[in-house]
């Protein structure tokens, strides 16, 4: 299964890296988000470490829901969809081989974002880069995995990106939560094994949403 799954994902890296629009797309949009919050809501050091906390996971959350969109949308032109659900690949590579480009997309729109939001919002890359590493990592599969089985199941929607949105966000709202709790302890100065419930939660969710989606998502699919 790992193998058909690595096949998908390089389907969408390739893809992705003849044409860079899903990234580039998501990556500016969510930069325009961390620059026009920090314009509206920069208050200075001693505010500013609250407010970066949201904006990054803000800017991240928004940023998905265009990387997930178009993804899909590539396998809904020209019935790419429909060969790819009538091939030899099992409905559980499909979705884990999405799941990990989806991943490695938006891990590439956070690392253009949060060197950005460091310095916008004063941090010191040096007390909390490896804490948003960490994060980072830990949050990133959730919202990959999520996005790649409820993509599948409004691919076929005529408003499939508001329906996406709307079913997407509710479900990573305990993710994203978690994240702008942990990332904004993480600013005010907390080290990294007082970050471990936070990180213990997210990769919780992380397992429930991809043994969900290996679970479920053949039978989206074929609905």
């Amino acid at each position: 299964m790992l193998g058909q799954a690595w096949l998908v994902a390089e389907k969408d890296l390739k893809i992705e890296l003849r044409t860079g629009e899903v990234v580039t797309t998501a990556g500016f949009f969510a930069l325009l988000v961390v620059v026009l919050a920090s314009l509206s809501f920069y208050g200075g050091p001693a505010t500013g470490r609250s407010v970066a906390a949201g904006v990054i996971w803000l800017s991240v959350a928004f940023a998905a829901v265009l990387a997930l969109g178009r993804s899909w949308q590539r396998e809904r032109e020209e019935g790419a969809l429909t060969g790819l659900i009538t091939s030899p690949l099992s409905a559980s590579a499909i979705f884990l081989g999405k799941t990990l480009g989806i991943g490695a997309f938006l891990l590439v729109v956070q690392a253009i974002v949060l060197p950005v939001a460091g310095l916008l919002y004063a941090l010191e890359p040096a007390e909390v880069a490896p804490g948003l590493l960490l994060l980072s990592l830990a949050a990133t599969p959730g919202i990959a995995a999520s996005g790649a089985l409820f993509g599948a199941m409004t691919v076929r929607t005529s408003a499939r990106d508001l329906l996406l949105a709307v079913v997407l966000f509710p479900l990573l709202s305990p993710t994203l939560l978690s994240a702008v709790a942990a990332t904004r302890a993480l600013f005010d100065g907390a080290p990294l094994a007082e970050l471990r419930d936070y990180l213990q939660f997210l990769l919780v969710f992380d397992v429930l949403f991809v043994t969900g989606g290996l679970t479920m998502f053949g039978a989206l699919v074929d609905g």
